[in-house]
């Protein structure tokens, strides 16, 4: 979720001698690239492709393999497709309009506004359907009984419908404010509190404390209802070993998004309280190290879930073009 921060333009003006430079307070490419910016742009484009590609294996094992046809991987289908979203528009847009490239090309500002409201969507859902995830495997471990009846097709469509709906409202809504606050040339005060404070606190802050206890409730349960069972013996009253691992994985996944996205919103916080500028190459490191998380979510699947893993190699060995696997049970 990318928001805007406070730059000292003299001390902006020293860091352009990189893979851009500044003419007359006129923002342009360089013709000829140093090999460090032919490097990173090099790099940037394969975590774009890489991105792409495992969200899309990611997308279609849940579709194609029937046994993958559950709640929770269908939510994790939904995630997938923001995270491929990102990879396809997100990344080129922020390698190609970077944020000094925002900052200094008045009519680039209509594209930038556009790369900013992909940022925030797309990181919004993602937080939203971790949210959904969470109440989901709540529901699998501590009220396994009842779980199926609770979490059904409509439930979780509702869920999914939310979570993009209620993206697409805020990133609509931030964008908006952004344009009809141009004419703050120093950032207002009310606009720096919305935008650097109240948003982040709301949109990521409050959700993933929210989370953490969700985990922390689950995990306490899981614990004793494995001493209960241990004891008693009862019937029925068991916690699978998938739904243990894929809560654990989930956590995991909860883990590593926080991991990618705390720096940039407690840098955004804190830089917003000081007087100090915000350097340019840190503002970007951290909104890359964000974005890199769609990156690393359908890893994090193949490491973890056998069946994702036999899911993707028959994908990538194209098997599932030479015969019928859908109801092919995965190991």
């Amino acid at each position: 979720m990318i928001a805007d921060l406070s730059i000292n333009i003299n001390d902006t003006l020293t860091e352009f001698n990189g893979c851009f430079e500044m003419k007359h307070f006129d923002y342009e490419v360089r013709t000829s690239y140093p090999a460090v910016c032919v490097i990173l742009y090099g790099f940037l484009t394969l975590l774009s492709l890489v991105t792409v590609c495992g969200n899309f294996l990611v997308i279609l094992s849940v579709i194609y393999f029937k046994q993958m046809h559950t709640p929770t991987n269908t939510l994790i289908l939904s995630l997938a497709v923001a995270d491929l979203l990102v990879g396809m528009f997100v990344f080129p847009l922020r390698m190609f309009l970077s944020l000094n490239a925002c900052m200094y090309r008045y009519y680039v500002s209509l594209f930038c506004k556009i790369r900013d409201s992909f940022d925030i969507l797309f990181s919004q859902c993602s937080i939203m359907h971790l949210c959904c995830i969470s109440v989901d495997r709540y529901h699998a471990v501590c009220q396994p009984l009842t779980y199926k009846s609770k979490i059904n097709g409509r439930v979780v469509f509702i869920m999914i419908a939310l979570s993009w709906g209620v993206s697409v409202f805020i990133a609509i809504a931030v964008v908006n404010s952004r344009l009809t606050n141009d004419e703050c040339q120093d950032m207002c005060f009310i606009d720096v509190v919305m935008t650097n404070i109240v948003a982040p606190l709301l949109a990521f802050f409050l959700p993933i404390l929210i989370m953490l206890c969700i985990y922390l409730k689950i995990f306490v349960v899981a614990q004793r209802q494995v001493r209960s069972i241990q004891a008693k013996m009862k019937p029925g009253a068991t916690v699978s070993k998938m739904e243990r691992k894929a809560t654990k994985t989930l956590a995991i996944v909860l883990g590593v998004f926080v991991f990618c996205w705390a720096p940039f919103f407690l840098f955004l916080s804190f830089k917003t309280v000081g007087n100090d500028s915000a350097p340019v190459h840190v503002i970007e490191t951290v909104a890359w190290l964000g974005l890199a998380n769609s990156t690393l979510n359908p890893f994090i699947y193949g490491f973890f879930y056998s069946w994702f893993r036999s899911a993707f190699k028959m994908i990538v060995s194209g098997k599932i073009l030479k015969g019928d696997y859908i109801n092919l049970k995965l190991h």
